[in-house]
């Protein structure tokens, strides 16, 4: 009796000792999905295996308490592979940034609204922009004198004309000025004046965190020293600048510049480029930057805490490109708007 007790008593401990084991295992598993990370879902570079590069960019954004996709990338059958890939479920998401409205960054709405139909989707507001607009209606002149068929609405159109969009019925929210839309998260809102993308409107995500400002750019085209300036309103610490640079045909000297203006003017913390940041941008910042220089090509996890990093493994510390990333990068941006924007700079500029 007193020997079947005693092993009783050891499958109970044993037991305990298992599912103390299973807690713990298993908060440790809910600690490190909470995390605050962005995972980089479209790039033209990278070297996780089994996914699709092409030129464009979207990273899922989980800080703040919240799931942000930013961006969706060129094409939806490669979003939706990287995605699946990745395992990244985008019908769970609290909403959508949308940082403006160039095909690398929109070409991938059709998957997205096809698993998220009813998503919140952040996008700039232009005027007859593809997500949709709205004017005033006394923008245009009117005539009294004309008969009622030749007159708009008959001579009483609406107070306000609202435009549509290229996706009908979607949950958009326009934004024509930086806004918070979410404790602690905000949306820069900011117009380019660069003579290839003039009046071309664009959002940068900023989050506040308790090591400094987040920002995730889509492809900085109002130029980064003016979302740097407009970012340091809100908190005058920027922890980390993650996205595209837009950098891809500038000469050494304007990189110079800009390097300059983030590693010793702004003291941003930590940088994580991709996209049209460009080769020899790439190259500059990381010399500049150094370990706080963080690699975030297609498939990076970057954490979000004090010391960002990839969380992601990989068997050697990356660079900012390998020799096979920067034949994927060339050959992939020569097909892309920002090479024909780049040419059409290089011509504008011949005297």
């Amino acid at each position: 009796m007193t020997q079947r007790i005693l092993t009783t008593l050891s499958l109970l401990v044993l037991a305990a000792s298992v599912a103390a084991s299973t807690i713990a295992y298993s908060s440790q598993s809910r600690a490190a999905a909470q995390r605050p990370k962005i995972t980089v879902l479209y790039d033209a570079f990278g070297q996780v295996g089994g996914l699709q590069k092409d030129w464009g960019y979207s990273a899922l954004v989980e800080a703040g308490g919240k799931r942000i996709l930013f961006d969706t990338g060129d094409n939806p059958d490669i979003l939706a592979a990287n995605t699946r890939a990745l395992g990244v479920d985008l019908s769970r998401l609290d909403f959508v940034v949308i940082s403006h409205r160039h095909g690398d960054h929109i070409g991938g709405m059709q998957y997205l609204l096809k698993v998220n139909p009813n998503v919140r989707i952040y996008a700039p507001k232009e005027n007859f922009g593809v997500f949709g607009s709205s004017l005033p209606s006394k923008f245009y002149r009117k005539d009294e004198q004309l008969p009622s068929h030749m007159r708009y609405y008959d001579g009483r159109p609406p107070e306000t004309m609202v435009f549509g969009s290229a996706w009908p019925r979607t949950n958009f929210e326009l934004i024509d000025q930086t806004k918070e839309i979410a404790p602690g998260i905000s949306l820069i809102a900011l117009v380019s004046d660069k003579p290839t993308t003039l009046e071309l409107k664009e959002l940068t995500l900023a989050i506040r965190t308790p090591d400094g400002l987040l920002l995730v750019v889509g492809c900085s085209h109002p130029g980064l020293d003016k979302i740097v300036e407009a970012a340091r309103a809100i908190d005058p610490h920027i922890h980390l600048i993650a996205g595209g640079f837009h950098l891809v045909a500038a000469q050494d000297p304007v990189i110079a510049q800009l390097v300059t203006l983030l590693h010793d003017t702004a003291k941003v913390d930590y940088i994580a480029p991709g996209h049209c940041t460009g080769e020899p941008s790439f190259a500059a910042l990381q010399q500049a930057f150094g370990d706080r220089y963080v690699y975030a090509g297609l498939g990076a996890v970057l954490s979000l805490d004090a010391q960002p990093h990839p969380l992601s493994a990989h068997p050697r510390r990356p660079i900012a490109l390998d020799a096979q990333d920067r034949a994927t990068y060339e050959t992939l941006y020569a097909h892309s708007d920002d090479a024909r924007s780049a040419e059409s700079m290089l011509f504008a500029s011949v005297p």
